[in-house]
Formats: structure tokens, C-alpha cells, sequence
């Protein structure tokens, strides 16, 4: 009986050693597992690996950085692919070949060869200074186009182009029509046309010849014309594609609206406010205007806020040109002043609005038809303030208005300019998030739009009249046919 016990008693014993024994194998063998699982996810990532050096042979830290080596190059990859027209999130665009008389030729630049784009590798032209700047956004997209094929790893890359039409998603004109305006728009005596007016005609018969606006009737088509001048002639044949302007102030609704086109910044001409430390006590200026003041149309506010506001202490409200170092004369103003007056003129916008986004100094609005760029992703109530002109116009209403709006309320509008000031600055090469990108952006927001309206006019094509497919060749505005 004794023996029986001590044989049972040894039995538990063994049971129990092996048991624990099996224990630790199996958490060993576990932790092994999960540590080599961690290596291989990535685990150096999050971990400190001077902690890790000492118990580590050589061989791994080795491996360690290999594989940190080959991660890198796998995202350099990525970010090469992005610019790829493989990239479905890419506005692909096709642009038409136009002869330089139509974009870089008007800048004087002369083509070698058969080539009709300059070399921009090696040779960009420049554009005309002053306030022909402004209106320089047909330059700035141009350029973006080109340099996309040119320029494999860019900063930016929001658009490609593409030389197969049916694989575009837009079809880009190339005229620079603001610069033909500015330059070109009066007549000699020994011409019956303006070359303006010339340029405008053959752009038309070109553009509506090509199997592209055929196929889409040119809703799929941009157009450049921001000067509001600008293509006078064209636009109610060019009417159904998407054009991109500064304002809509001469444009008929049917021909120009939100629903199809882009409002485009004006590029300031102004000087940027670098370094800004300035505060609402070291900006003596209250409230700022230097422009023209007897404007026709919209503009009669303009001369009546002259007359309310120009005795009104820490307020300059004066005539003021381009001429005689006026640029330097505004910088200078704007750099000193809590609030800027965008009031309207001719048109509803103006590029002072752009201006004082540069100086980070708080726009005040007094343009009721005014429309903005990125409007349906920017909110502009948090940086500027907006007036309707009938308010405007009142006796001391602006004046208290500005007044009543304190160092807090300013001092947190003033940063947010500081914030988004780089939305509306234009640069070759483009950058993220600068005005180029933005644009080409705003156009990708409009493709879905575009491609409903080409696919619902697809519905009855085999049923259309011969009538009707006449009125629709002459590009007559929809209310006419």
C-alpha cells in the first residue's frame, strides 16, 4: 500500500513537471512568434531600434535596413505613379496643337522647326508686367500642361495631358485671349480687323471644325477669357464649353454661369507681405482704398463712399493708378492698414480683392454680383466682410460698421488670410495647393457635370432633325433653338 502511494505520488509529480515544462516550451515558441510577426509588419517603424541593437545580431540590423531601404523606394514609386496618366484621380487633358500666334507667339516668342511649344526645359517666355499680370491665368495653365509631360517628379500634379482626345477628360484651348485684348484689341489704320478680332475668327473656325467639339458640341472644352474684354467676338460661338473667367459681370446668364464654368483668381500685383508680424495696434491705416473712383455701370458706389469716407480719420480713400510707382504706393498702403475696401467697378471684381489677400489685410466686400474663386470649398466669411452696396451707401453706416469690429474679431481673420494666402499665388513650376492646382481642382469638380450633360444629349440622337442639327452647328444659345 505504501508502495502504491509513493508510485502515485511520483506520477503527479512527473504530470505536473511535464506539464509546466510543455507550458513554457509553448510560450516561448509563442513569444517567438509574435515578435518575428512584428519584425516583419514593419515593427522598426514604432520601435526604437537603439534599444534593440545590443540583443540584435548584426546580420539583422543589416536586413533592418535593407528592408527600410526597399520601403522608401516603394513610396518613391507612389509618388512617381501620381503624376502618371495611369493615376485615375489625374484631370487628363487634351490640348489642342494651336499655332503660336495664338499663345507664346503673342509674347514674341518664334518657334524652331515645326515645334508650335517653346522648349520650357530651356526657355520660358516671359509675360508683360504691370496690370497685364492679372489676367495671366491663360499663361499659368499652359505652362502647368506642358510641364506635366516635361517634369516626371513634380510637386504638384493635379492634371496630365494626354495627345489621345478619347482618353481625355477635358479638351484644352490654348489661346491666350486676355494678352490678345490687352495688346492687340485696337485697329490700325491699315487694317479693317483688329489682329485681336483676326486671331478670335480663325480660333473659332478652327476649334469648331475638330472632331473633339463635334463629338461633345463643345461642352467638354476650356476656354480661357478672364479678362472681362476678352474674347467679345467668340464667346457666343465657343458659348457651350467651359469657360474660365474672373467674373460673369458681361456674360449673359445662358451663356456664363456657376453651373458649367470656373472663377479664376486674379493674379495680385501687388507685393507680397512676407515675414508679416504685424498686429491690429502696429497697422496705423483704418480702412483703405487707392484706385479709380469714377467707374461706369456697377461702379457709381465707388464715387459715392468717396464722398461718405474721405474725411474720416485713419481712413485713405484716394485716387490712384498703375503710373508713378502706384504699385509700390499700395503695397506700401495696404502692408499698413486693418481693412481694404474691394468695391465694385465695371465689373463686379476687381484684382484689389486679390491685393489685400496678399497684404493679410481684411477685405471688406461691396460688390453684390461679386462671385469667387473655390467658393464651394473655401468659405471667404471667415477672412473677409462683406457689404451690400445699398448698406455701403449709407450715411456712417460703413464708417461705425468697420468701428464696431474689434482686435480679437480682426486678429483671427488676419491669421486665417495668413492661412490661405497661398491659394491665390501663382507659380511655374506650380506647387500644392497654390492657384494653378486650385483651378485645374475646381475644373475636375465640373467633369462629372460636363459628362451628364454630353451622355443626356446622346438620348435622342438618331431622331434629331436636319433643323435642328443645323441650329446646333451654328452654337446658338440653348433659348434660341
Amino acid at each position: 500500500m505504501a508502495v502504491a502511494e509513493r508510485n502515485g505520488s511520483s506520477i503527479v509529480i512527473i504530470s505536473r513537471n511535464c506539464l509546466f515544462s510543455l507550458f513554457l516550451i509553448s510560450t516561448i515558441f509563442l513569444l517567438f512568434s509574435c515578435f518575428s510577426v512584428l519584425r516583419s509588419t514593419g515593427f522598426h517603424h514604432f520601435v526604437d531600434t537603439s534599444s534593440l541593437t545590443k540583443s540584435k545580431p548584426l546580420t539583422v540590423i543589416d536586413n533592418s535596413r535593407n528592408n527600410l531601404q526597399e520601403e522608401k523606394e516603394i513610396i518613391q514609386k507612389k509618388d512617381d505613379a501620381k503624376c502618371s496618366k495611369d493615376n485615375k484621380l489625374l484631370l487628363k487633358v487634351y490640348m489642342y496643337d494651336l499655332s503660336p500666334e495664338f499663345h507664346f507667339g503673342l509674347l514674341n516668342w518664334k518657334p524652331e522647326g515645326d515645334s508650335v511649344w517653346p522648349d520650357i526645359k530651356t526657355n520660358i517666355p516671359s509675360y508683360p508686367g504691370g496690370l497685364n499680370l492679372q489676367h495671366s491665368i491663360e499663361y499659368w495653365l499652359t505652362l502647368d500642361l506642358l510641364a506635366s509631360e516635361v517634369y516626371a517628379k513634380r510637386e504638384a500634379c493635379s492634371v496630365i495631358r494626354v495627345h489621345n482626345s478619347s482618353e481625355a477628360d477635358a479638351i484644352f484651348v490654348p489661346f491666350f485671349s486676355s494678352l490678345s485684348y490687352n495688346r492687340f484689341s485696337k485697329r490700325h489704320p491699315n487694317e479693317k480687323k483688329s489682329q485681336n478680332k483676326v486671331l478670335q475668327e480663325k480660333l473659332v473656325k478652327f476649334v469648331t471644325s475638330q472632331e473633339e467639339w463635334k463629338r461633345s458640341g463643345g461642352k467638354d472644352h476650356i476656354v480661357m477669357a478672364h479678362h472681362p474684354n476678352s474674347l467679345l467676338d467668340a464667346r457666343m460661338q465657343l458659348w457651350p464649353a467651359m469657360f474660365i473667367l474672373s467674373d460673369f459681370g458681361r456674360y449673359p446668364s445662358n451663356v456664363a454661369n456657376l453651373e458649367k464654368d470656373v472663377i479664376a483668381p486674379y493674379k495680385h500685383v501687388i507685393k507680397s507681405y512676407a515675414n508679416d508680424a504685424s498686429e491690429f495696434d502696429s497697422r496705423p491705416i483704418l480702412l483703405y482704398f487707392q484706385g479709380a473712383i469714377y467707374r461706369k455701370d456697377g461702379g457709381f458706389a465707388r464715387q459715392e463712399l468717396f464722398y461718405l469716407l474721405k474725411d474720416e480719420k485713419d481712413v485713405h480713400f484716394t485716387f490712384g493708378s498703375v503710373q508713378k510707382n502706384g504699385i509700390r504706393e499700395a503695397s506700401r498702403g495696404m502692408h499698413s492698414s486693418k481693412f481694404c475696401l474691394n468695391i465694385a467697378g465695371d465689373t463686379p471684381s476687381s484684382n484689389r480683392l486679390f491685393d489685400a489677400i496678399a497684404s493679410h489685410c481684411v477685405p471688406v466686400i461691396i460688390s453684390d454680383e461679386i462671385e469667387l474663386p473655390y467658393e464651394d470649398i473655401l468659405d471667404y466669411s471667415e477672412f473677409c466682410i462683406f457689404v451690400r452696396t445699398s448698406d455701403a451707401v449709407k450715411e456712417k453706416f460703413l464708417i461705425n460698421l468697420i468701428r464696431s469690429i474689434k482686435k480679437e474679431e480682426w486678429t483671427r481673420m488676419h491669421d486665417r488670410l495668413k492661412e490661405i494666402e497661398h491659394l491665390f499665388k501663382f507659380h511655374y513650376p506650380s506647387r500644392e495647393g497654390d492657384a494653378v492646382q486650385m483651378i485645374w481642382q475646381a475644373i475636375t469638380r465640373k467633369i462629372p457635370s460636363i459628362r451628364r450633360k454630353i451622355h443626356k444629349s446622346r438620348r435622342f440622337s438618331r431622331t434629331v432633325t436636319h433643323e435642328e442639327k443645323e441650329l446646333r452647328s451654328l452654337s446658338l444659345p440653348r433659348n434660341l433653338w
